[in-house]
């Protein structure tokens, strides 16, 4: 079953997101920054988020992005930027040298299409507990976010993800129909794939 994201389902989205994306940088930031996170996609009127429960209402996993990525985490930090410095703090006693790093990620807006005319939403995040995952959780999961993106009268989606050894992941997408745009490389260095889908080729 899929459904909207609501405040309850938080604590275990934030779960599942740290036991999908172990070592990644928003996961080591932690369960109160990731919270903040997700909380965010119900209280911004742009936010998109969907969950899957199984038949006993157990989440599978969840997917949130929004509708429209340009000036939305500016908002959010604007909202919440002293539950966020809170959420923060401990990270960065344990590694100072992120502090940069955690700038980028606050005033991260996309990574969008340069020169793209299409307005386009953001999937931020999907993840799916291991346990679920290959059961077609993550396809069912997409398919009722890019439903929403397109019932706001959002023309397109966009992603990003890692282009090295992330194969399976790249996979996913391309069997979805999301094109490859373009690759780039992060000021860490990190090599990553940019995904586009437009509703105009999926009439």
């Amino acid at each position: 079953m899929i459904r909207p994201l609501i405040d309850s389902d938080l604590k275990m989205a934030v779960k599942i997101h740290l036991s999908s994306f172990p070592g990644f940088f928003l996961s080591f930031l932690g369960p109160h920054f990731l919270e903040l996170f997700y909380r965010s996609f119900l209280e911004d009127p742009t936010g998109i988020g969907f969950v899957a429960t199984d038949e006993n209402g157990c989440i599978l996993g969840s997917v949130v992005g929004p509708l429209v990525p340009g000036g939305y985490f500016k908002r959010l930090i604007k909202r919440r930027w002293w539950k966020f410095c809170l959420a923060s703090a401990s990270p960065l006693l344990r590694r100072p040298w992120i502090a940069l790093r955690l700038l980028r990620a606050l005033w991260y807006c996309g990574a969008a299409p340069t020169g793209d005319s299409v307005p386009r939403a953001l999937l931020s995040s999907i993840s799916v507990a291991p346990e679920a995952q290959g059961q077609g959780v993550g396809q069912a999961l997409i398919k009722a976010w890019l439903f929403e993106v397109r019932r706001r009268r959002g023309q397109g989606a966009f992603l990003t993800t890692d282009a090295e050894g992330n194969e399976g992941v790249n996979c996913f997408y391309q069997r979805l129909e999301w094109k490859l745009e373009s690759s780039y490389t992060t000021a860490q260095r990190r090599r990553m794939n940019r995904y586009i889908y437009d509703f105009r080729e999926h009439t």
